[in-house]
């Protein structure tokens, strides 16, 4: 996300921040930290928001900044593992608890509802076979996927189910049989949605455009045909 941000920065004109889960104890950057990423004020003037976090549990006033912007109808970029960004275990009475990825009243917590589905499962076989991303029928003109035919990267493709609401999937994502670009594909494993674009009404009634994808692992980004897309 550092590079991706300098990329954005330096060649785009955005001006970016980058926040990270940081150990409270050592002030040192730790993402075995879970429920600690100072800094989320900045959202409070953001225009955009990517989230790329994994089984956080933000305290209240954190997660407050991230659920105000959410719904105020300002877009959300969620990467990979942020179909399962949130896991309310010691405070799963709170108010934010139900973004919880697995939680049953708000189906799917954050990932599903906001994003589109939350975590199911490895839908290729993790460390033994990699993703390429094809673009949806018909979508080879949509400005989001031009000049993206090329995505490969070594991950392994994510299940998904059903996407919620107005999902639109752009990118499918096709399992190969091992790890470099070249491999065949596992045709036992029909093309899984890879990402996609929705609306998101929050409770406020504001409506977010959110783009999903389940790649985003930082060896993924090597992928300059995932670069574009994001």
């Amino acid at each position: 996300m550092p590079q991706m941000a300098k990329i954005l920065a330096k060649r785009h004109g955005f001006k970016c921040t980058v926040l990270f889960a940081v150990n409270p104890k050592t002030g040192a950057i730790d993402p075995e930290t879970l429920d600690n990423i100072p800094g989320l004020e900045a959202l409070e003037s953001a225009d955009l928001m990517v989230l790329f976090t994994r089984f956080r549990e933000l305290p209240d006033a954190q997660m407050k900044h991230i659920i105000d912007y959410t719904n105020l109808g300002k877009p959300v970029i969620g990467l990979r593992t942020a179909t399962h960004a949130f896991n309310y275990v010691k405070n799963n009475s709170g108010p934010y608890a139900k973004y919880s990825f697995k939680d049953e009243q708000f189906e799917g917590g954050y990932g599903r509802q906001v994003l589109g589905e939350t975590w199911v499962s490895h839908y290729g076989h993790h460390g033994k076979e990699s993703s390429r991303g094809v673009v949806a029928e018909g979508k080879e003109d949509h400005p989001i996927v031009r000049g993206c035919e090329d995505i490969w990267g070594p991950t392994d493709v994510y299940e998904v189910g059903e996407l919620t609401g107005n999902s639109d999937p752009l990118i499918l994502g096709q399992v190969l049989k091992g790890m470099i670009p070249d491999d065949p594909p596992n045709l036992d494993k029909p093309l899984m949605p890879m990402a996609w674009i929705k609306d998101y009404t929050g409770e406020t009634g504001n409506t977010s455009k959110v783009f999903t994808t389940t790649m985003g692992a930082a060896t993924d980004f090597e992928s300059e045909g995932l670069r574009r897309l994001i």
